[in-house]
């Protein structure tokens, strides 16, 4: 609309300057050369207007000519460029779909098509790692990392095939490069991590584990649960290395980072104990009883309170319980002291709670308890055998099991001695093959517990 009105506008001025010539006649003479010329004013302005535009369209025409080579070869190059981009495009397809060949095909029509190693790079080495040739994508990668954009991705690819070949060292090495670059990238922060635990590296992992909680890639309670995990790994360094009140400096760090945390109470409690501050060291472990009560925290009590005898064991596990008292494990603890005692009907009782009617969810140990009892309080071996062997069937003992590759230990540790996860170890029944009903032919189950 405005580009019409202008066109208009402009015919209207001409227009309203050659009546303003015409109603002013008047005439122009220009002798040159031995020439006269006589014409009028309106005509000599009316040439020179014809002539400068004549010379405008004559310079566009030349500005044309002149620009076309150079207008072709860019829009050849554009149309290059964009076949290139689409090879690039369909030969990340053809990676991600698993067809060698047509990646293999569109890689070097890329490389072909655009020129650019920066672009074509990661293309070729994820081609040479889909035909299966490492050596060659290594060479990429490495080619990658001494380009500023793509130094970041060169360094992944690199890491990605130490981890596939168990290269731990390279790995980590190659891990802090590219925490170097990406500090907050989630990624790369968790295989440092895991690397720097996998090594042993107990404190770099600390510091790694705080930049990672301060960065938000870890929530505050994990991050408090992992660093006590680390200071108590290197707490057991310390001790194995001699260094007593380094140990127990560490201890004391991963139990104040987490005081629910059974490892950790036990081996701040026996500290606690070595160094005569037996109540202090009771009053952990009742807290922690409270939160969570576990098996090895009896033995703990049992020792704060310097019990000796069954009744002295008796009254420290009857003070330890209260802290949570409807808790199968105090009913098992209340009963192992008993038997300590010799407490018959006190045992009988608290084995009852934590026995099922149906002898379908019995607990080895339960059984195993059944079969003392049965042995110590009537001497009836027949009936401690028939407890035994209801044990054996019976859902197996609790103890430290992988939540990622499912191995059971005795012994806590921070990493999983089978697939070496970190702070995968957690208090429960190992995995394990329904029971087998067969296996009891032949022997005689004690019956189902229903009263006295």
């Amino acid at each position: 609309m405005w580009r019409v009105l202008w066109f208009l506008g402009l015919i209207a001025a001409a227009a309203a300057i050659m009546a303003w010539l015409l109603d002013r006649p008047g005439s122009v003479s220009l002798e040159w050369q031995g020439y006269r010329i006589e014409t009028s004013v309106a005509l000599l302005a009316t040439v020179m207007a014809v002539m400068a535009a004549a010379a405008a369209i004559a310079y566009r025409i030349f500005l044309a000519l002149r620009r076309t080579p150079a207008q072709l070869g860019e829009a050849w190059r554009s149309r290059r460029r964009q076949k290139g981009y689409q090879a690039l495009t369909r030969g990340m397809v053809a990676i991600a779909a698993g067809d060698a060949d047509e990646a293999r095909r569109q890689d070097k029509l890329a490389q072909v098509l655009l020129n650019q190693p920066p672009l074509t790079m990661l293309l070729s080495a994820q081609t040479a790692q889909l035909n299966g040739d490492e050596t060659a994508a290594a060479r990429f990668f490495q080619a990658m990392t001494q380009q500023l954009d793509t130094e970041f991705l060169g360094v992944r690819g690199l890491l990605n095939q130490a981890l596939a070949r168990g290269d731990d060292g390279a790995a980590l090495e190659l891990a802090r490069h590219a925490y170097r670059l990406r500090p907050k990238s989630e990624w790369v922060a968790a295989q440092l991590f895991d690397l720097q635990t996998r090594n042993g590296q107990w404190l770099d992992a600390q510091i790694t584990n705080d930049e990672r909680v301060r960065a938000h890639l870890t929530a505050k309670g994990a991050g408090r649960r992992r660093k006590a995990v680390l200071a108590l790994q290197q707490g057991f360094d310390a001790a194995a290395t001699g260094d007593p009140e380094g140990a127990a400096k560490n201890y004391q760090i991963a139990y104040d980072q987490d005081p629910t945390f059974v490892p950790a109470v036990m081996v701040q409690a026996d500290a606690l104990i070595d160094r005569r501050k037996v109540t202090k060291a009771a009053d952990i472990i009742v807290k922690a009883w409270r939160a969570q009560p576990h098996p090895d925290l009896v033995r703990a009590f049992w020792r704060s309170a310097e019990a000796s005898d069954g009744l002295a064991i008796m009254k420290a596990t009857e003070r330890l319980v209260r802290a949570n008292p409807d808790h199968p494990e105090s009913h098992i603890a209340l009963a192992s002291a008993a038997l300590k005692a010799r407490l018959w009907g006190e045992a009988r009782n608290h084995l009852k709670a934590v026995t099922s009617d149906g002898g379908d969810h019995d607990e080895a140990r339960v059984c195993r308890l059944w079969a003392e009892l049965e042995e110590a309080e009537h001497q009836d071996t027949e009936a401690a055998y028939a407890w035994l062997t209801r044990a054996s069937l019976a859902d197996q003992d609790p103890v430290w099991v992988c939540g990622n590759c499912g191995n059971a230990v005795a012994e806590w540790s921070g990493l999983c001695g089978n697939c070496g996860r970190f702070d995968s170890l957690a208090w429960g029944r190992p995995r394990h093959v329904a029971r087998n009903a067969d296996a009891a032919v032949g022997h005689d189950l004690p019956a189902p517990i229903t009263g006295d």
